[in-house]
């Protein structure tokens, strides 16, 4: 005979499964309030999590579509197919660069793959034209979900789970 709190927890599980947003980009992950941007820090455009690279590349942390790719390649937002609007910002104060050192791989409105390479960066060129390379990853939707959970304070691979949406 089964027990409904263990059903119960297995339907949770399965929902934050479903609700994982993996890392776009490999590197060490900090909350957002340790971002030198108010902006970010203070989870004005949503909650999140940040994250410094170790390697110049952005993959879709989701299976969804691309809404938009900022003209000067250094942000791009997605929508999941579980709702979540996400936003991929490397770098703080990047859009000042116009694009140099980035190439972006994908369009506006196109489908994505959990793993699909979305844009790559020049890390070096980058930090050698004095910016920060730190890159918030944002749910812009935040408010859509009961709880947004980043998993910080660790270093990642791409493809690691490093924020969890919980539905209820």
């Amino acid at each position: 005979m089964f027990k409904s709190s263990k059903v119960k927890n297995v339907f949770k599980k399965s929902q934050k499964f479903e609700n994982a947003i993996k890392a776009p980009i490999a590197g060490e992950v900090f909350p957002l309030s340790k971002v030198n941007d108010p902006v970010f820090s203070t989870e004005m455009m949503g909650k999140g999590i940040a994250i410094l690279p170790t390697k110049g590349m952005v993959f879709s942390p989701v299976n969804g579509k691309v809404v938009s790719v900022f003209e000067t390649k250094h942000a791009i937002t997605l929508i999941s197919d579980g709702g979540a609007e996400i936003l991929i910002h490397v770098g703080l104060d990047t859009v000042n660069l116009k694009g140099q050192y980035f190439h972006s791989l994908i369009s506006s409105g196109e489908k994505v793959k959990t793993g699909d390479l979305l844009l790559e960066f020049d890390m070096d060129s980058i930090e050698k034209q004095g910016y920060d390379l730190i890159s918030p990853v944002i749910i812009c939707n935040s408010s859509s979900f009961k709880e947004v959970v980043g998993l910080t304070d660790k270093v990642v691979q791409e493809l690691e789970t490093v924020i969890e949406l919980i539905t209820e």
